[in-house]
């Protein structure tokens, strides 16, 4: 199952809120609408969106002020925004940027940058989390490195430390083929030793633990291993 991704599209005008629920959906993301400022605040604060596509020209509390207040509510604060605004002065643009808004696009505007800046930003935002050892949902999976735990379909499995280590390092590199040489490499800097068991024994004892996920764990003979594919790729 690949990761659904939440956004929160917030902006006063019901053609663009249409526009943006439908391309953003098309694209596989789950989305929810706040045409004011205050239900932005409150659905940011219930939903904990992954991003949020923010207008600043809004009846009530403006733009800049629910930015401001989600940065600086801690529950909030991680949540990436991309500014919409009509607006093209630059005082506008750095204000936002200021409080801590991730990226910006002015109307009238391209649905198709649109998307590419939300890619980009969920991405980045996708990296920092794994860089930081923080929960990986891929596929039917989820791998948590703070408490070595892994769900499949939401049931717990049972893996050796060796297990999670291959397991969690191929999540973090979904679509790279990782070869034995800096598969082995890795498993010696987090001392996950293999004793005398080989490497792809290990991997194949892995994709035994994983069932019915399997198949989310190619074995390349003669190569390598891979983590199928997700949306979005780690450079």
């Amino acid at each position: 199952m690949i990761e659904t991704y939440r956004i929160l599209v917030v902006d006063d005008e019901v053609d663009i809120l249409e526009l943006l629920r439908f391309n953003l959906q098309k694209e596989g993301y789950g989305v929810e609408c706040a045409d004011t400022g205050e239900q932005a605040v409150g659905k940011a604060r219930q939903m904990q969106p992954d991003l949020i596509v923010l207008d600043l020209m809004l009846p009530g509390i403006g733009g800049l002020s629910v930015c401001r207040i989600l940065k600086e509510d801690p529950d909030t604060s991680g949540i990436p925004i991309v500014m919409l605004t009509a607006k093209t002065e630059d005082e506008d643009i750095v204000a936002g940027l200021r409080l801590g808004a991730d990226d910006y696009v002015t109307k009238p505007f391209s649905v198709k940058v649109l998307l590419e800046r939300v890619r980009a930003v969920l991405r980045r935002r996708r990296v920092e989390r794994l860089r930081n050892g923080e929960p990986v949902n891929i596929h039917d999976l989820e791998i948590d490195p703070g408490s070595n735990r892994v769900l499949v379909g939401g049931e717990p499995r049972r893996l050796t430390a060796t297990g999670f280590s291959i397991l969690y390092y191929l999540a973090r590199h979904p679509g790279q083929i990782i070869t034995d040489e800096r598969l082995d490499k890795h498993l010696q800097t987090t001392g996950a030793l293999l004793k005398d068991k080989p490497l792809y024994l290990e991997v194949a004892a892995l994709r035994d633990a994983l069932q019915p996920c399997d198949e989310c764990i190619d074995i390349l003979r003669g190569v390598g291993y891979r983590m199928a594919e997700e949306v979005y790729e780690i450079d």
